[in-house]
């Protein structure tokens, strides 16, 4: 089974340096990804307005009167009483999609990351086991993205083996390129194939390490001092800043009213 350029890998040793790194305080920043790294971002996952299209965080503020800063949380942003599933007659679209950034996105972050390793052929990704369609038969025709010679008679985690093990979280381990990061997924139907990040992802140097938590709805990027300014000067990103041991827990807004 392969998906794209990423095969299945049993090598889980490779995963083995980040659990020293995570920290322990529930919500902060390197209980996610591993601490040690020079610099650290968040990149918000796009909420979608009415008509569909993607927009920023701060875009979202602007209509709702709330206060973008980097750790904002979506229900105190659009003023809900309800930090999951928040629902606010303040704003008429979606909510950020929790534990998958976009493709979009995902693609343009992964080339800015290409830049910033001397492995971007070389990378590791961990995909977390519990995703339903890991265990479903998958949809329709094949895509470039999701082959398996066996598609229509097994689904997708038809075999068992070695797991990367991690603070509540179980992880398939696969290898390929960087720009492999937007191949993960399945197919609805034969005409709708639905990505999905991965859960971590770091190349052979470690010069940086991305992690979407299943629960999160942004994504933990730590690396170089020069990487992280890359990723907060990309105007396409909503990027901001941020520190290992920062809070980014449903609570952890203190600017914004529903926080």
């Amino acid at each position: 089974m392969t998906f794209g350029e990423l095969v299945l890998s049993d090598d889980v040793e490779l995963a083995e340096w980040i659990r020293p790194r995570l920290g322990s305080q529930f919500g902060a920043v390197n209980r996610t990804v591993p601490g040690g790294f020079e610099a650290y971002a968040r990149i918000c996952h796009p909420a979608t307005d009415s008509d569909g299209a993607l927009v920023s965080w701060p875009e979202v503020a602007a209509v709702t009167g709330g206060h973008a800063h980097p750790l904002m949380q979506w229900h105190a942003l659009i003023g809900s009483p309800y930090p999951v599933n928040a629902t606010s007659a303040l704003w008429p679209g979606e909510n950020p999609e929790r534990g998958n950034l976009a493709p979009e996105v995902l693609e343009v972050v992964s080339g800015v990351l290409a830049q910033h390793t001397t492995m971007a052929s070389r990378c590791t990704f961990c995909l977390w086991e519990g995703w339903g369609w890991l265990h479903a038969a998958p949809a329709g025709a094949p895509h470039p993205g999701c082959v398996s010679t066996s598609r229509s008679q097994h689904p997708y985690l038809d075999r068992d083996g070695p797991r990367v093990r991690l603070p509540g979280r179980d992880y398939l381990l696969l290898t390929g390129p960087v720009q492999s990061a937007t191949s993960l997924g399945w197919w609805l139907d034969p005409t709708w194939f639905q990505a999905q990040s991965p859960n971590l992802f770091w190349p052979t140097d470690r010069a940086w390490c991305v992690a979407t938590e299943i629960d999160f709805d942004s994504t933990l990027v730590g690396g170089t001092r020069a990487l992280i300014d890359a990723l907060l000067n990309e105007p396409t990103l909503d990027a901001w800043p941020i520190h290992p041991d920062d809070c980014v827990a449903l609570d952890g807004d203190r600017l914004n009213p529903g926080g």
